[in-house]
């Protein structure tokens, strides 16, 4: 399996990269995706890399919000997207503009107003508010999508709650699937993407571990936390893969994980994969054997 914040599809500056050949690279029987994008008119982009690769799609949309789309007069930049000492300021000219163009845009009302506080780049914002879309931007979802091309018993949706710092309600994706012959217990695959830890997120977990069987447990997904911190957040617990993982141009901590209950964790292998040149977080993956 594997877990991989996408960035909806695109780098910091808005430029689509190649995720389904991101995705085929993973080659994941089960695929966890953090901030994959649904536009409001459209397809997302998980339910095409489903139909172009095979996989039954469960989507959990988290918040409303902007995509920003490039122009093809914009000049080509080398870098993953704008500085983080010049982010806030280009977050600001970007609403800026979109206030600016209000007055000349008609069609359908959506939300709006670029929260800088809350977005990875200039490209991707969490929306709030209500406005008319600018030319430049396209209104939809972000959240969590679970993608599995192996039957599933018992699909189930975790509420973790919303944070008072954080704008956004957080959910996990639980499957049951089962393994093997007649008499073996049902493994436990749960998806997420939890909030900061300076948002409170050791609340999230704690009702994430209540939920958790005593064993056959994975665990999967941009946990914003430091490894190191996850041994108390998720007792019982043990980590598959120890690699850094943000930014993926040159990685400082490892954010993104894939953990085990012990006695699956001690049968796995685990690696990081620089998967595409787009996001800025770096996949994981881990394989699992069952004897």
């Amino acid at each position: 399996m594997a877990t991989f914040n996408v960035h909806c599809g695109v780098d910091g500056w808005g430029r689509p990269y190649d995720l389904e050949g991101a995705c085929r690279l993973l080659d994941a029987d089960v695929l966890v995706l953090q901030e994959a994008w649904t536009p409001r008119e459209g397809p997302g982009i998980v339910h095409r890399l489903g139909e172009a690769l095979g996989y039954n799609v469960i989507t959990r949309p988290f918040a409303p919000g902007w995509l920003f789309r490039p122009s093809p007069d914009d000049p080509a930049r080398a870098s993953w997207g704008p500085k983080p000492w010049t982010r806030a300021r280009t977050i600001r000219v970007i609403k800026r503009r979109a206030r600016a163009d209000r007055a000349r845009v008609s069609g359908p009302t959506g939300t709006s107003s670029a929260n800088g506080s809350h977005a990875s780049s200039a490209a991707v914002a969490t929306a709030r508010g209500r406005t008319r879309v600018p030319p430049r931007f396209q209104p939809g979802t972000w959240g969590l999508s679970v993608l599995t091309r192996i039957p599933v018993a018992a699909v189930e949706v975790l509420d973790l709650g919303k944070l008072r710092i954080d704008p956004v309600r957080r959910e996990a994706v639980v499957l049951t699937v089962h393994h093997g012959g007649p008499g073996r217990r049902p493994v436990t695959i749960v998806g997420t993407h939890m909030s900061h830890l300076t948002d409170g997120s050791p609340l999230q977990y704690r009702r994430l571990v209540r939920f958790f069987p005593a064993d056959n447990v994975i665990v999967a997904g941009d946990m914003n936390v430091p490894g190191f911190l996850l041994r108390a957040m998720l007792p019982g617990c043990r980590r598959v893969v120890r690699c850094r993982t943000w930014p993926a141009w040159r990685p400082a901590i490892q954010s993104d994980h894939i953990l085990a209950t012990p006695d699956l964790a001690a049968r796995a292998r685990g690696e990081v994969v620089p998967a595409a040149r787009g996001s800025d977080h770096l996949a994981v993956r881990a394989q699992f054997s069952f004897s």
